[in-house]
């Protein structure tokens, strides 16, 4: 009858280590979640700052390639008036320098 007391005593002591066991895993799985959901939260902020900025700088890229081809288009115009100019001084003997 002592040895089943000792017996019962032993595993009453090893099902509290268990349990004391699990509720330590459980603990530490809803720090790992609460991790888990942090750097998700992280990450989506990060995601929306970053698809902010590539949006602004496509936006000031096109204001950008719209200035230089106006610029272009303009240095265009004003090389074939210097070349009109130069041809109707060359008819007249003039010489362009």
């Amino acid at each position: 009858m002592v040895e089943e007391t000792v017996v019962v005593e032993e595993l009453r002591a090893r099902v509290r280590e268990l349990e004391d066991k699990v509720e330590a895993l459980r603990i530490s799985r809803r720090v790992l979640m609460n991790l888990i959901d942090t750097l998700e939260k992280e990450k989506r902020d990060q995601l929306g700052k970053l698809t902010t900025q590539n949006e602004k700088l496509q936006q000031s890229n096109c204001r950008y390639a719209r200035t230089i081809m106006h610029r272009n288009i303009r240095i265009t115009q004003l090389e074939e008036e210097l070349r009109l100019l130069a041809a109707g001084k060359n008819r007249t003997g003039n010489t362009f320098t």
